[in-house]
């Protein structure tokens, strides 16, 4: 395996060139860093185990060299739909997570609501797609969103290093779209996207999909509303007197979707085996209909399926979903799609807990991108050798392929010397660090009035 890796990331060799410079031995080492240096995989680890690796050339490939993250990000996508691309059964799934942070200077970082805090605290947030077939899935774009204070700030953009092209804050809605679209330039063959409920909240995002031919599942809020019957929007006409009408209006009543799922009778509910899990069949209970949805901005309802799931012991723990399928879609059909969500969670626990995608120490708009693209690198091998290894080892998972890297790939001898070095290279930086926060308390005493 640890060959297999080394081979692996010599085949990407030709997308690491800096002003014409190979600095591909410098992607290696970052590489074996993320999967060598433990639980904290900063660089400070990394060059403590990766053989002939420096901080200082480390630290200037991912801040400032100026190989292209998105041509790696863009590869990596290439290659998984080679994997596991399918015009059926592969799904583009698309999700946020959120990255805390201290201070204000780390490129996109504010007050915001961080999902893996649960609560509106200081970090960053990216949205990502994953491309997934079954239990095999891996990201394959990202996405960071860069908030309103900062799109009205450009000298802290500039700072930051942000190109002039992506200082604008988009909503993420937006930013999902654009990487639908820019996985189908790649030529990723998928047959549905899926996301989640933030993406279904306005039914905007669904409507742009539906625009542009993509299959969607995405679910939505309990206080979506819904109507049994085509709303029939129009624009009522002008009575003479005052301004002419413009908003579209029905005269149909629609309901809010967990008042009309509490009218329906049990009977309507089916039990229906979504997979295999380790404790066995997973079954859920589902209802299903046919809809109208609408839009008050739109001219146009649509008729798309409504799938709830709920808990068959509880009958707790319902969610809800919306999607364009074609009508004659099966309820066991609509209800795996539905759960195919799980892995693009799953995915990002993998890479946040052994490919270190939550631990670097960057602060500029261009380290952040060489990282995360480098992780995405890492999590296709992962799934390359998932792939390989599945009928001899079929639950081989992500946190036993680091652990046998770590321990196969060339490692720095550990000589007292090289930990005296080690430790003296770590005082230094710490030194550095209380230094540098000394003058600047210094600055700010001194600074003259005015």
């Amino acid at each position: 395996m640890a060959g297999r890796f080394l081979s692996f990331v010599k085949n990407y060799s030709s997308l690491f060139i800096s002003y014409r410079k190979d600095v591909s031995d410098k992607a290696r080492h970052y590489l074996c860093g993320l999967m060598q240096a433990g639980t904290r995989k900063n660089m400070e680890r990394m060059v403590e185990v990766v053989p002939d690796s420096d901080h200082q050339a480390i630290q200037q490939f991912i801040s400032d060299s100026r190989w292209s993250a998105r041509a790696v990000i863009d590869c990596v996508a290439q290659d998984a739909n080679k994997l596991i691309g399918d015009e059926k059964d592969a799904f583009l799934l698309i999700d946020e997570t959120s990255f805390p942070k201290k201070g204000k200077k780390s490129v996109g970082v504010s007050r915001q609501w961080l999902g893996r805090l649960g609560k509106v605290d200081n970090g960053q947030v990216a949205v990502f797609t994953a491309l997934c077939n079954g239990n095999n899935v891996t990201p394959t774009d990202v996405r960071l969103y860069l908030p309103e204070e900062w799109a009205k700030d450009k000298e802290r953009c500039l700072a930051a290093k942000i190109p002039e092209e992506h200082i604008v804050c988009k909503p993420k809605e937006q930013l999902a779209l654009e990487m639908v679209l820019h996985a189908r330039e790649l030529g990723l063959k998928f047959g549905c996207v899926g996301a989640d409920a933030g993406y279904g909240k306005n039914l905007d995002f669904c409507y742009d999909l539906n625009s542009f031919n993509e299959t969607f599942l995405i679910d939505v809020h309990r206080d979506q509303h819904i109507y049994e019957k085509d709303p029939s929007p129009y624009v009522p006409k002008n009575k003479g007197v005052g301004r002419k009408p413009s908003k579209f209006k029905t005269d149909v009543v629609s309901m809010r979707v967990d008042k009309w799922v509490s009218k329906q009778p049990e009977t309507s509910w089916r039990k229906v085996t979504v997979r295999d899990s380790t404790k066995g069949p997973l079954i859920y209970d589902f209802l299903h209909a046919r809809i109208w949805v609408w839009n008050k901005s739109k001219s146009k309802a649509n008729k798309w399926h409504l799938i709830v799931r709920r808990n068959p012991i509880s009958h707790s723990d319902y969610k809800f979903s919306l999607s364009n399928a074609p009508a004659a879609t099966s309820i066991k059909r609509l209800a795996y799609m539905q759960c195919q969500r799980l892995w693009v969670e799953r995915t990002f626990e993998d890479a946040k807990s052994e490919c270190g995608m939550a631990d670097y120490q960057l602060r500029g708009w261009l380290g952040w991108h060489h990282h995360m693209a480098l992780v995405m690198l890492v999590m296709l091998f992962m799934l390359t050798e998932r792939i390989h290894n599945k009928d001899q080892y079929p639950l081989l998972s992500c946190n036993d392929i680091e652990t046998l890297l770590a321990h196969f790939l060339p490692r720095r001898d550990t000589t007292v010397d090289e930990v005296i070095n080690q430790l003296d290279i770590r005082h230094k930086q710490r030194q550095a660090s209380i230094d540098g926060a000394s003058l600047n308390r210094h600055r700010k005493l001194h600074k003259p009035p005015g």
